[in-house]
């Protein structure tokens, strides 16, 4: 872990990066054929509300629905905070300030045979506008934005973790969500 000093409209914030490294304990290990480099962001406003994406999957996962950071791949050539904030733009329509980096969340998905490299980031809501969904998003996935307090953020993951899928995302997630509180609270 490093120590990392970030200045940000003069406010400076010391975070250690988390480094996080999980398994995938809800599917059996065949084999890893690719990784994939993810942007993803806690993103919060001024009054203390926090962003997420919700759900609806009945894919080779199984049917669940799930909260989920917003975020995704980062496109060859692209810089990661480049990538979070076209995500952001794309999947909750916001422009943000990005904070500070949060860290990196190394997990698998063995059903699909993949390496997830989350790399995670702390976002300030600047201001909301059109969400820049793809039609796979609108029409399979169902995605829809929560607002949350982060309480309320806290209680969907547990309830959200019933399923094999969102256990994954639970294990992922609430380490860099209960970080991000941490440092907001700084």
């Amino acid at each position: 872990m490093k120590l990392k000093k970030n200045v940000n409209k003069n406010i400076t914030i010391h975070t250690t990066e988390l480094n996080i490294e999980l398994q995938d304990d809800q599917w059996q290990m065949e084999y890893i054929d690719h990784n994939r480099n993810i942007a993803r962001a806690i993103v919060y406003d001024e009054d203390g509300n926090f962003y997420f994406v919700r759900a609806e999957r009945n894919d080779d996962f199984g049917q669940a629905t799930i909260i989920e950071t917003a975020g995704g791949g980062v496109e060859e050539g692209e810089e990661l905070q480049d990538a979070i904030k076209r995500e952001l733009k794309e999947e909750l329509g916001v422009k943000v300030d990005v904070i500070c980096k949060i860290g990196v969340v190394s997990d698998y998905y063995n059903l699909i045979h993949r390496h997830n490299i989350n790399n995670y980031f702390l976002c300030k809501v600047e201001f909301f506008g059109e969400k820049e969904l793809t039609e796979d998003e609108r029409n399979n996935f169902h995605l829809s934005t929560l607002k949350l307090s982060y309480e309320e953020a806290i209680r969907e993951y547990e309830y959200r973790s019933n399923t094999r899928l969102g256990k994954l995302i639970a294990n992922r997630e609430l380490p860099v969500l209960h970080r991000a509180k941490e440092i907001i609270d700084i």
